[in-house]
């Protein structure tokens, strides 16, 4: 069983980072040794960024399920190891121990074998927030096959697409999910998807719902149907470190997805650690992510780094504001949270609706707030820390990628100083460095650059599926020798970053830098202001002006009056460089399903050039673009 790894202070945490800085390879060699390996590894480390090529404990043998299941079975196999809370609060949740779930990962690996799937098949995912999406992500690594999960939510071309890429073999659905008020036919989808899908041979569909979709001869079957009777052992296939463990899409520049690739060895010791030390849960914490499976958060905080450590961990299946906005706060009470992860987008959409719906709950077993997915304006942090954690528990503002794999940039649990909008400070083992438009490392203090790593980590990528020279131009080519993360931040004069955003989301006015991100906070400061995005367009003289597009409790009955104000919070907030030209009032923004706005498609609106939008299908709410477009200024 994974002894303790936590850090216990700030000054410990100083300590481990600087032995960490010194001698990198001793440092994950002592980490790794708390880990079930079936041999240990040639040498930790063997590396470059040119090629680039990133190999962390090469030589090793493992399978990382005996990790995630099997060696806590000893002591832990009655501990509760996942909590199901349904999207229906009249419905009961389900609940297994690590000993229920290590038995049902054999068996559904059992009928993977049985369908053919082998060592480094792909296998494509696309199910509901259930607890068949762990346990077939499970059964997928207990035969070395790659797993490949689609958010369930995306189109059928959105499948296709990912599909194709991976030369899946096999797709996992089921009949239909629920999301709040609404029943999404995902079997439907994926048939649609698979007419241009010639490689997966085998659809295995999870009865969810009750439902009767159309199940095709000799392709489909029923999940219950083949695990009736299947046996409850399966011996783990033994997995090289390097070897894939999953493969995530990931939006591109270019539009098309890429695959981003995780690999077994290091990535197992990263997300562990990092989980462990971030949220500090003790023995008998119940521990949440509201992040849904089908993104890295998901992966990598909701199934592998709290079940690496032995964690309890609650998986749920609805929305933030079904039956009504307090539903959060109700599943943290029912269920006893005490370390609970969202996203600044969902909080904001919580805010807007008052506060009677937090207040009704007592959250007194709350430990300890997260907030992932995007940089948290200070508004929306001040809310999370007053009224959800009562001023009483610490808020870790994680900064990190699907390309790294886990956290890079945090508070770790109530140990480490918190400053609103600032992530934290890198965790041991990362090396980040902040960049000048020459490459030249800034090393003063509160000065903007480009994030970038100078030092491979455990978790990162390894290469981008099918196409390593897209994996090296995006992130190994910008910068020589560094890891180029594509944000933007800024580091203060105790080292604690501040993430400013995507490099393609700092708008140049004058000659003068700001990041979507300040000037969002900045706008959101406002009252009446629920959110915002703002994006640069063309300026004759400026280069750039600013383009504000504003989300408030009802789109204003004086706009001239609301612009008014809105310039008042900016100027006030950063100065009169930072106005934006032109303020939109809008009833909501283009945002992917995981919640991400999709500034791409704003500056797009902003330039005028709406006829070059792009995809716009898999948005969580496509009508929302066209609204846009037509109030356009």
């Amino acid at each position: 069983m994974m002894k303790s790894l936590r850090i216990r202070s700030f000054e410990e945490y100083k300590e481990k980072y600087a032995l960490s800085v010194e001698n990198p390879e001793t440092f994950w060699g002592e980490i790794a040794e708390n880990f079930t390996w079936k041999e240990k590894w040639d040498q930790v480390l063997d590396w470059n960024f040119d090629e680039p090529k990133i190999n962390w404990f090469e030589g090793a043998k493992l399978n990382i399920t005996e990790n995630v299941l099997d060696r806590h079975l000893e002591k832990r196999g009655n501990k509760l190891a996942l909590i199901w809370e349904p999207n229906d609060p009249k419905q009961r949740f389900i609940r297994y121990t690590y000993r229920e779930l290590h038995e049902l990962v054999c068996q559904f690996a059992n009928v993977l074998k049985k369908k053919g799937v082998v060592k480094g098949d792909r296998v494509c995912i696309y199910l509901p927030m259930i607890p068949e999406l762990t346990i077939a992500m499970l059964a997928c690594a207990r035969i070395g096959a790659v797993h490949s999960v689609i958010f369930a939510g995306f189109s059928a071309n959105a499948i296709a697409d990912r599909v194709n890429d991976a030369q899946a073999k096999l797709v996992i659905t089921a009949d239909g999910l629920n999301r709040g008020a609404k029943q999404i036919p995902l079997k439907r989808v994926v048939d649609e998807a698979l007419e241009s899908c010639p490689s997966v041979k085998e659809v295995i569909v999870y009865d969810s719902l009750a439902w009767m979709p159309n199940m095709v001869a000799n392709r489909d079957s029923w999940w219950h149907e083949l695990v009736d009777n299947e046996s409850k052992v399966c011996e783990a296939e033994v997995m090289d470190a390097e070897d894939m463990l999953f493969i995530l899409y990931t939006s591109g520049s270019t539009g098309n997805p890429k695959g981003v690739v995780h690999t077994c060895g290091g990535y197992m010791v990263y997300t562990a650690y990092t989980f462990q030390n971030v949220y500090q849960c003790d023995e008998s914490d119940v521990y949440w992510s509201s992040a849904d499976i089908g993104w890295i958060t998901g992966h990598s905080y909701t199934v592998y780094g709290p079940l690496l450590t032995g964690a309890t961990v609650l998986m749920f299946e609805g929305v933030p504001t079904f039956p009504d906005p307090g539903r959060f706060w109700q599943v943290i009470d029912k269920h006893s949270v005490n370390q609970f992860l969202t996203a600044p987008t969902a909080l904001r959409s919580l805010m807007a609706h008052g506060e009677d719906h937090v207040l009704s709950y007592s959250l007194d077993s709350l430990k300890l707030l997260g907030t992932v997915g995007e940089p948290i304006n200070d508004e929306a942090w001040k809310w999370y820390h007053l009224h959800v954690g009562k001023e009483k528990c610490a808020i870790v503002d994680n900064w990190w990628q699907t390309e790294t794999g886990g956290i890079m940039i945090s508070g770790l649990g109530n140990i480490s100083p918190m400053k609103p909008t600032y992530a934290g400070f890198p965790l041991p083992g990362v090396q980040p460095v902040l960049l000048n438009q020459e490459g030249e490392e800034i090393q003063e203090a509160d000065v903007e650059g480009y994030l970038c790593m100078k030092f491979p980590w455990p978790g990162m990528l390894r290469t981008t599926y099918g196409d390593h020279e897209r994996c090296k131009a995006t992130y190994f080519s910008q910068y020589k020798g560094y890891y180029f993360s594509g944000d933007g931040a800024k580091r203060d004069k105790n080292g604690m970053y501040r993430i400013i955003g995507r490099i393609d989301d700092v708008i140049n006015v004058s000659g003068h830098r700001f990041g979507t991100a300040e000037i969002e906070n900045a706008i959101n400061t406002n009252s009446k202001v629920i959110e915002s995005a703002v994006v640069g367009f063309p300026h004759p003289v400026k280069g750039q002006s600013i383009y504000a597009f504003v989300v408030c409790e009802k789109l204003p009955e004086d706009p001239i009056q609301a612009r008014g104000a809105i310039v008042e919070s900016v100027v006030s907030q950063i100065g009169k460089i930072a106005l934006p030209e032109k303020i939109q009032f809008v009833t909501g923004l283009p945002k992917t399903r995981s919640g991400k706005i999709m500034r791409r498609i704003l500056r797009k609106i902003a330039e005028g050039d709406i006829s070059n939008l792009g995809d716009t299908s898999t948005l969580l709410d496509p009508l929302i673009v066209d609204e846009i477009v037509e109030s356009a200024l």
